[in-house]
């Protein structure tokens, strides 16, 4: 959720709580909605606890314009106006551009964030590998046991003491633990 100011973030945050408003509405269609008069008797009615508040922020106007996603509407940009024209076709087109704009960078936080996580995910395994396959080594050396040999009685102790294998296999590695 973003906004022009304190108040305006209120309204459109008050908006989502409430399911009312151009935004939710614009989202939960996929459609924009064009420049609705907050004043009217369309907006109080669809809108009752939205349009008054609005109004009292000093907005004439509202309208929404979807942020498409892969797989449909992730939100909608919510343009408010402050004077008695309606929005022109110019700015709700202005508007879907950044619709568009944000929706693009929205997908990209996403598959950034994906990735991150992906890493993180990785560098676990490849780290949990590392001390599993010392701890091998270290089994097969003390008590001349194949690597094979060495993960099964590493694996059969963790499951016999109900411990994760890699707590396990590092206090192998430290010298603390001998399985057998």
């Amino acid at each position: 959720m973003a906004a022009s100011d304190a108040d305006a973030r209120r309204l459109e945050t008050d908006a989502v709580a409430w399911g009312e408003g151009p935004g939710p509405a614009c989202r939960r269609t996929g459609r924009a909605l064009g420049g609705t008069a907050l004043s009217g008797t369309v907006a109080r009615q669809r809108w009752p606890r939205y349009a008054p508040r609005a109004l009292a922020l000093g907005c004439t106007h509202a309208a929404a314009l979807p942020i498409r996603g892969h797989t449909g509407p992730v939100g909608a940009l919510v343009l408010l106006a402050t004077r008695q024209t309606a929005l022109t076709g110019d700015l709700m087109a202005l508007g879907q551009s950044l619709a568009d704009f944000a929706a693009v960078t929205l997908l990209r936080e996403h598959e950034v964030e994906a990735s991150r996580t992906l890493a993180a995910q990785l560098e676990h395994a490849l780290t949990t590998r590392i001390v599993i396959e010392q701890a091998k080594g270290a089994l097969t050396a003390r008590h001349d046991l194949s690597p094979d040999a060495a993960f099964t009685l590493l694996r059969g102790y963790a499951r016999s003491h109900r411990r994760l294998l890699t707590d396990v296999a590092r206090e192998v590695v430290e010298g603390r633990l001998d399985p057998r």
